[in-house]
């Protein structure tokens, strides 16, 4: 069996390095045309790491990310509404990270050129489409690619296309062209890294506000913590009704004068926000975006992975979580059923329910749907949260989606390897 991956993001290097493992051949092929420590920070949750763990990848992600210890969400004057551990703090088995997602793409990638060999990963090969060839046993497919070098156009026989190209896949929009454009959740987030003095322990993460103007901030440097200093991820959101925007206009670079006045009097006893906000490099701009689930997504033998397949909103440190988690289960499923069709229907059985749900959990805040309720019980602050939102409340909230996201510690610890 040989597998063509379209798109060398997380999802796509992490399926390559799973396949690898249980014996499957495969090739990646990414639009880019050189693949470089891009992005800002993200978080990897104990289901994934126990995935990136497997396949070898420990050593280095402890090298490079923070071991996230806690998670606190705060109201808009800085009080505290729900604090709990995270990963070995809490009594995983693996941690949660932290890390710049440059970092976690070099460290797939670096992984992926070792184990599988150059040869298969070829850049500046963008996906087109898709054709079907042939029916019954013998059936395979040929991806289209465009040589973005010298535009020519390069057709692969494979017999399963898997792709991870991105909220715009072009096999997605090929599989139902009358989606149209992503879903813009009016809201607009601005990311950027500063580098200066740690917060909390140096290994906290927190949430400030409620979903109309929010917060957030955690650190991604190890190399920076042992030196008693901070690289901080942080993610400013407004609320900002309209349509969606452009395109072009995703990931643009800007002036933190766009947004930051809403942040002016967010200055606690242990964090200056608008000092933190002046104190970035490049912030750059993204609209709040997501898709409505799919009733599949395999066609033939093609299949869906990652943002392809599940675009979700940012919310509750899933996304990437999520594609690993992907490819952990169609690698599995390449690797057991008998059959590629065996294996794409159980692959999609397994992971769509799943992260469908979770597209629509983030659509309602997800565990950070307790920064709305205490805005919209106590707008003006509170005494004491158990004032406001019970403790049972509270647990019950953060329970629940852990659960839906795979990462309930009782049933993640029951997971075979």
């Amino acid at each position: 069996m040989n597998i063509v991956i379209a798109g060398g993001g997380i999802g796509g290097l992490t399926l390559a390095l799973a396949l690898h493992q249980r014996g499957i051949a495969c090739t990646v092929y990414e639009a880019a045309r050189e693949l470089r420590p891009l992005g800002v920070g993200i978080n990897l949750l104990p289901h994934s790491v126990k995935e990136l763990t497997e396949l070898g990848l420990q050593e280095a992600l402890a090298a490079t990310a923070i071991e996230t210890a806690s998670l606190t969400y705060y109201n808009k004057f800085g009080q505290t509404i729900w604090s709990e551990p995270r990963g070995l703090a809490a009594g995983y088995a693996w941690p949660q990270y932290s890390i710049h997602r440059g970092e976690l793409h070099m460290i797939l990638l670096d992984a992926v050129l070792r184990r599988l060999g150059p040869e298969r990963v070829v850049l500046g090969h963008q996906l087109t489409g898709f054709e079907q060839q042939g029916d019954g046993p013998g059936q395979g497919v040929q991806a289209n690619f465009l040589r973005l070098f010298d535009d020519a156009k390069v057709a692969v026989r494979t017999d399963v296309l898997v792709a991870s190209d991105g909220i715009h896949s072009a096999a997605r929009r090929q599989m139902w062209p009358a989606e149209g454009a992503p879903r813009y959740g009016q809201r607009v987030l601005w990311r950027a890294v500063t580098e200066g003095e740690p917060f909390g322990d140096g290994r906290s993460m927190f949430m400030a506000g409620h979903p109309d103007v929010k917060f957030v901030a955690y650190p991604i440097s190890r190399k920076l913590h042992e030196q008693g200093r901070s690289r901080i991820n942080w993610i400013a959101e407004l609320s900002m009704p309209g349509d969606t925007p452009p395109r072009q206009d995703w990931n643009k670079q800007v002036q933190a004068s766009v947004f930051d006045a809403a942040f002016q009097s967010w200055k606690w006893d242990w964090i200056d926000i608008p000092a933190l906000i002046r104190g970035a490099g490049t912030i750059y701009e993204f609209p709040l975006m997501d898709r409505d689930p799919l009733p599949h997504w395999r066609h033939g033998h093609v299949t869906l992975l990652g943002d392809a397949a599940h675009p979700m909103y940012p919310i509750g440190s899933n996304g990437a979580s999520q594609a690993i988690l992907d490819a952990r289960s169609l690698a599995d499923a390449l690797a057991g059923q008998a059959g590629v069709d065996a294996a794409l229907d159980a692959y999609e059985a397994d992971r769509l329910p799943k992260t469908a749900n979770i597209v629509l959990l983030n659509r309602q805040n997800g565990p950070e749907q307790v920064m709305a309720i205490a805005e919209q019980r106590a707008p003006q602050g509170f005494r004491h949260i158990h004032d406001v939102m019970p403790r049972e409340e509270l647990e019950g909230i953060a329970a629940r989606y852990k659960q839906a996201a795979g990462f309930d510690k009782s049933q993640l610890h029951r997971r075979p390897a």
